[in-house]
């Protein structure tokens, strides 16, 4: 159970971690939107590096993981 309550403890930074990259995420979501009926692979492909670099630094921050 103890696997369990670290998930939970981890599930729970998960707000946390996106707020810290609501503006990355924002970019990243507009760009796909733009391009919802002909989005196709790496479209937003720095977008999404922004975003992920960002989230993978809200972690180490929180001392967590995605």
């Amino acid at each position: 159970m103890d696997a369990v309550k670290k998930a939970r403890e981890r599930f729970a930074k998960y707000p946390l971690i996106y707020a810290k990259c609501a503006k990355q995420g924002s970019l990243y979501a507009r760009c796909v939107l733009l391009r919802e009926d002909s989005v196709k692979k790496d479209d937003c492909v720095k977008e999404f590096q922004e975003f992920n670099a960002c989230l993978q630094i809200a972690c180490k921050e929180l001392k967590t993981k995605l």
